[in-house]
């Protein structure tokens, strides 16, 4: 080696650094950049494809779909009570629930005619809720289950409910109030 190449640098604050300190930053931030979208994943991105209220028909992707309503249609009308429109009633089978991901809202119908609105982040680190299967809503991170009447959690490692939302069924559609 040259004597040029161990020659120590000189920082813009005047800091003495030489090649080694300077390859040992050079790696840590190339294993922070490299780590970043791995760290990403765990949390509570919006950016997901496949899945939504019901699997996928592969069955192998275990990611929410982002659609602003099951149906996939995307609704930005206002009702006359100025809540926002999630979808249609329809799309709420009676023991079941679907996922309204731009609004990030579930809604679930116990029994005929009763909506509960609950919020579609996980409460055990954050991810969207992907669907209501069996009669619970599920997460698909780490696969904690929600009760479809209050929220609570009945599976998983979620240990909080889901907040309450506010919703009701105006005409034909679930509005959030």
């Amino acid at each position: 080696m040259s004597d040029d190449t161990m020659a120590p640098a000189t920082s813009a604050d005047g800091e003495l650094r030489d090649r080694r300190t300077v390859l040992r930053c050079a790696a840590m931030a190339a294993l922070v950049g490299a780590g970043a979208p791995i760290l990403a994943a765990c949390g509570g991105s919006d950016d997901a494809s496949g899945g939504g209220t019901t699997p996928s028909a592969s069955g192998s992707s275990s990611a929410p779909n982002t659609s602003a309503s099951p149906s996939g249609s995307a609704s930005s009308s206002a009702p006359a009570s100025g809540g926002a429109v999630l979808g249609p009633a329809s799309d709420v089978p009676v023991g079941g629930g679907a996922v309204f991901k731009d609004a990030k809202v579930v809604v679930t119908q116990p029994t005929a005619g009763q909506y509960k609105g609950f919020s579609a982040v996980c409460t055990h680190q954050g991810n969207p809720i992907g669907s209501v299967e069996n009669g619970q809503i599920v997460c698909p991170f780490h696969n904690s289950h929600f009760s479809i009447t209050d929220g609570s959690p009945v599976s998983g490692p979620a240990q909080t409910a889901l907040p309450a939302v506010n919703v009701k069924v105006e005409g034909s559609n679930i509005v959030q109030a």
